[in-house]
């Protein structure tokens, strides 16, 4: 069966009306036909989707960039205060989930393929900013936070890509896709902290050159834009559907689940945010650089896992298990701050880490079970609530990555205010137990509709 495109090579069939857009289109795409999905339909959504992983993984990458960056500011002459280092870290955090809602409306009005090309290019503003202004000591802070927001590009990229991708593949394989798309975007953040990528590459022939730190992702994020522009496809299915968003909000589940998704996605990236800083703040004999990719790596990799085991169990037992553990991580990580112990304070975030992943499979699990169970046995109404799963699916993404901008700033109140994180570690265990009897009170409760659903 051919693909009916406009802007591909000649010799292609048109089987439906075209429109005329710029760039790829394919006007018939129908991933649900066998036929058409064994014939044609897998190896260009494979396509796709490779692509869609680079370009992720970038923006990522240049998200958490500021997180490696800021624990090197004051040996390259800057003189800032811990509190103006974790702003830089924090506010990345805020303008990416804030771009998150208008990046999943993008691939309707434009093209998934046309917007990866533009949102891969948009990360040449953050890279290069950051060379230039790391260069010069005397940078105003303004100006460096400044610069610093506009590595929130990179957090819209998510949204964007897993709505396009999400299109491209049947029912029975997108978790899958949007699995492996996830972890390819989120292991980006464990790569910026590696001690063998950036801070190799700005400490290289001796020194700190720390412009390094921005151009060094120029021929890459190049790259992911040409291979956008050169292999990727606009499916003309993929439009942006503001009324099922506006349906999608209306639900209560859809903020229930927005407010867990702060305590585990939003955790996560707030912890791998901060965690360099951290180390820096409360273990000055410890380089930070050489221990903190550790926690976002263990992160990305127990995602995958969360959902498979929420497949078994159920997307909510595996949740609120998770709220326990994150809250068992974060006592015993003061608990090791007492102690003075680096190694106790490690092992205790890596366990908070892996919790962090395996509860951002089970909640992205819950979602759309969560919605199918709401609409009984009505094939319209089961229609209906698929699309409003994965316009919540966009929201909550939104609202769960502020989690990345609280965390870092309730450990700078809790430095400016009391001298110790202790306080911010209190108040991230009192927000884990409120998240823990939610997800009890709507989703485990004996007799509660949506524990019989098992979701």
């Amino acid at each position: 069966m051919a693909l009916s495109t406009t802007g591909t090579p000649p010799g292609t069939t048109t089987t439906t009306p075209v429109r005329r857009r710029t760039g790829r289109w394919i006007d018939h795409w129908d991933p649900e036909d066998p036929a058409f999905w064994e014939s044609t339909g897998r190896p260009v959504a494979r396509r796709n989707l490779i692509i869609s992983i680079l370009a992720e993984h970038l923006g990522f990458s240049v998200w958490m960039l500021w997180s490696i960056v800021a624990v090197n500011l004051n040996n390259a002459g800057f003189s800032l205060t811990n509190s103006q280092l974790l702003w830089l870290v924090a506010v990345p955090s805020l303008v990416g989930a804030t771009l998150r809602l208008p990046y999943t409306f993008a691939v309707g009005l434009f093209g998934g393929r046309n917007f990866t090309i533009v949102s891969a290019l948009l990360l040449l503003i953050p890279t290069i900013g950051l060379a230039v202004v790391v260069q010069r000591p005397d940078t105003p802070f303004a100006v460096l936070l400044a610069v610093a927001a506009t590595a929130g590009f990179g957090g819209g990229n998510f949204a964007s890509s897993m709505t396009n991708i999400s299109y491209f593949f049947p029912e029975k394989e997108k978790g899958w896709a949007l699995g492996l798309n996830a972890a390819g975007g989120n292991i980006g953040v464990a790569v910026v902290q590696a001690p063998f990528v950036v801070t190799a590459v700005v400490t290289a022939g001796g020194g700190l050159v720390l412009w390094r730190a921005g151009l060094m992702w120029v021929p890459l994020v190049l790259l992911a834009a040409f291979l956008a522009w050169r292999a990727m496809d606009n499916l003309s299915a993929a439009q942006a559907d503001f009324s099922t968003s506006a349906a999608a909000a209306r639900r209560p589940h859809t903020w229930v689940m927005s407010f867990l998704y702060i305590g585990t996605f939003g955790s996560f990236m707030g912890y791998a945010a901060a965690f360099p800083m951290l180390i820096k703040m409360e273990f000055t004999e410890v380089n930070p650089t050489s221990w903190a990719f550790l926690g976002a790596l263990v992160g990305s990799l127990a995602r995958p896992f969360g959902g498979r085991l929420s497949d078994r169990v159920g997307g909510a037992v595996v949740t609120a298990a998770s709220f326990v553990v994150m809250g068992v991580g974060v006592l015993a990580a003061v608990f090791a701050l007492r102690a003075g112990s680096f190694g106790f304070f490690l092992a205790s975030f890596l366990v908070l880490f892996v919790a962090t992943g395996v509860s951002n499979g089970s909640t992205y699990r819950m979602i759309p079970a969560i919605f199918r169970a709401n609409a009984g046995d009505d094939p319209a109404a089961t229609l209906r609530a698929k699309r409003e799963a994965a316009a919540a699916i966009g929201i909550i993404s939104a609202v769960g990555a502020f989690g990345g901008f609280f965390v870092p700033r309730i450990y700078s109140w809790a430095s400016e205010a009391t001298g110790s994180i202790e306080p911010a570690m209190f108040v991230y265990v009192g927000v884990y137990a409120a998240m823990l009897a939610v997800t009890w009170a709507f989703y485990l409760r004996p007799g509660a509709a949506m524990t019989k659903a098992r979701v």
